[in-house]
């Protein structure tokens, strides 16, 4: 209970559970028939919108299939309440059901698009069944709709009356904000963000981004549902304009005045262009252009929704709030399991990609030992970051084969590679900036720790997973000495600290192979040699250690081993000091001519 009141406590949401109250106390005491009418409305909106939010929020993808399940699911409370006689208790749940079962179908095709057309695809979606919904006027009654719905029966039990018609809905709606908060608030959450952010760096700390991206279509197909079925029974007709394209833009308008990701957002974005509209429908003919003005300036003024341009105020106002504090003790990742017997941690054998007519990787072969640290040297554009992509599965070659521990992963997905034990950081930074350090580092374990959909909705108090993956996330921030900083939004940290936790989190995983995409880049000169101190610990406990630099300094102090690429292929593997005097090295970094050894210090950028 204490903890419930800290939550409430916290932030902004006081003032907003005070909004919320004296809301609940208009409604009880102080509303007249028709604002409870209004009320009502709002209410099933912000169940539209809840759905509309994992889709559009949390998964970051523009769907145009919210209308079309709204509207599927009040044709099947129509036509089941009307033709069959059911109560609401048999309506409901199918009006439900029947726009998931729909999602379920077309996700397959449908959530492999990316981007817009990704959007023309559910828009394609909504457009059939439009029209199905106008040809099957048997059923459905065309253009003219289905009338006669009746009101909510509950088992005998006739919600007649306005407001208790108001009371039930906003119950519903209770419970769906509940369901939305449980999905989002753990680790399973902290996926979500970070599929939405940066969908590379989700996929290669093992999150399955296409069952994210299924379980919030199916969780938006499913609150349409719901709010269509409410509507339906509210204002007893459902017709075509449910599945209208206008409904589409007034939900995508809620939600983004609101905040996309914000149940408060859900709400208050509803109640305010519900009442908004009707506020000007006293103008007439000049409504819509005034209600548009309102909704654009809105939109101006508060990119971020209106929750967070509330946030934004109380931090202008207050400041920031005191930041939670770091679990008080830490633990070590678990190492990856191993599966069978191998005689090299890692082998590729002939890689080959080509992008167009350019060979990036020309029949690339090597191997990997057990807790080795090995430098992948060569100048820009000759190939190593896209090795790297290839071993971590973002990239898929054309020829050759690569295993890890003796399994082929030459064409497994991202996150399977990930969690077998294969981690890795970035040339260029993927960190989550509104998250703390500790959290990102966190996230490490969303691919191997996070739950499902269901045990997400079902699991009641904290979620144990998520304090398990900060434990973990604090003993990789102190192996990195940037423990101190783990409560600090990411986002306001220096460059080479921001290195350090992108590697903290790579560590993190628990992983058998790490690969390092220049990470001592940023650093200075004493900060590199403490990093290739922290990174010999990682191969002193059996940690196969890949470290893609140009600055040859810090391999020097780091790597038993060299490996050189240029133009796609390997020129040179073995010692540092072998590596550096090879003719071929040589000439790849200081061009035709050149005959001293390789400075240690060549290629340093």
């Amino acid at each position: 209970m204490s903890a419930l009141f800290s939550w409430l406590l916290s932030g902004i949401r006081l003032p907003l559970v005070l909004a919320s109250v004296a809301l609940v106390i208009y409604a009880v005491f102080f509303a007249n028939p028709y604002d409870m009418r209004i009320l009502t409305l709002c209410g099933i909106y912000v169940l539209l919108v809840l759905g509309f939010q994992f889709v559009f929020g949390h998964a970051g993808a523009v769907s145009l299939a919210q209308a079309t399940f709204f509207g599927i699911g009040g044709y099947i409370t129509g036509i089941v309440a009307t033709y069959f006689g059911a109560g609401f208790l048999v309506t409901f749940p199918l009006s439900i059901a029947a726009p998931v079962l729909l999602a379920v179908v077309v996700a397959v095709p449908v959530l492999k698009l990316e981007e817009h057309y990704f959007s023309l695809a559910t828009l394609g979606i909504g457009l059939v069944v439009l029209l199905l919904a106008i040809q099957w006027s048997d059923i459905t009654g065309g253009t003219n709709g289905l009338p006669g719905i009746p009101s909510i029966d509950l088992a005998g039990l006739v919600l007649s009356d306005r407001r208790s018609v108001l009371y039930f809905v906003w119950s519903l709606v209770l419970v769906g904000c509940l369901i939305s908060y449980q999905v989002t608030r753990g680790l399973y959450g902290r996926a979500f963000h970070l599929m939405r952010e940066d969908r590379v760096a989700a996929s290669a700390l093992g999150v399955n981004i296409a069952h994210l991206r299924f379980a919030a279509f199916v969780l938006s197909a499913a609150y349409g549902g719901a709010a269509g079925a409410l509507m339906a029974h509210v204002i007893h007709v459902v017709s075509p304009e449910n599945l209208d394209l206008a409904l589409m833009v007034t939900c995508l308008t809620m939600t983004v005045i609101g905040g996309r990701t914000r149940i408060a957002g859900a709400i208050l974005g509803a109640i305010l262009i519900v009442f908004l509209r009707e506020w000007f429908r006293v103008l007439e003919n000049y409504y819509m252009i005034a209600y548009g003005v309102a909704a654009l300036s809105v939109l101006i003024l508060a990119p971020y929704g209106l929750v967070g341009a509330l946030e934004r105020l109380r931090v202008l106002l207050f400041g920031h709030s005191q930041r939670p504090k770091p679990p008080s003790v830490s633990e070590q990742a678990p190492q990856a399991a191993l599966a069978e017997k191998y005689d090299h941690i890692l082998a590729a054998r002939d890689v080959t990609l080509g992008f167009g007519g350019v060979r990036a990787l020309d029949g690339v072969s090597f191997d990997l030992r057990d807790g080795e640290i090995v430098g992948l040297i060569g100048p820009n554009g000759s190939g190593k970051t896209t090795l790297l992509n290839v071993i971590s599965g973002l990239y898929v070659c054309e020829h050759g084969q690569v295993t890890f521990r003796g399994q082929d992963i030459t064409r497994s997905p991202a996150h399977i590679i990930s969690r077998r034990g294969i981690a890795r950081t970035f040339q260029h930074i993927h960190l989550v900036d509104d998250l703390s350090a500790l959290d990102n580092i966190a996230l490490a374990r969303a691919g191997i720790d996070g739950t499902g959909l269901f045990k997400s909705i079902t699991t009641i108090g904290g979620d144990r997973r998520l304090e398990r993956a900060r434990r973990i996330a604090l003993a990789a921030a102190e192996r990195l000495g940037i423990a101190n900083v783990v409560m600090e939004p990411c986002g306001g940290l220096p460059y080479g600290t921001r290195r350090r936790v992108e590697v903290a989190r790579a560590i993190a995983t628990g992983p058998a192979l790490v690969l390092l995409d220049e990470p001592a880049a940023g650093l200075n000169e004493q900060e590199q040699l403490d990093l290739a101190e922290r990174i010999k610990t990682f191969a002193a406990d059996g940690i196969t250690v890949v470290v893609v630099e140009h600055n040859l300094v810090f391999l020097a102090a780091l790597a038993e081993r060299l490996i050189c690429l240029d133009r796609g292929k390997v020129i040179a593997a073995g010692s540092p000091d072998a590596v550096r005097r090879d003719p071929g090295v040589i000439e790849a970094y200081l061009g035709l001519g050149a005959s001293e050894p390789l400075p240690v210090a060549a290629g340093v950028s």
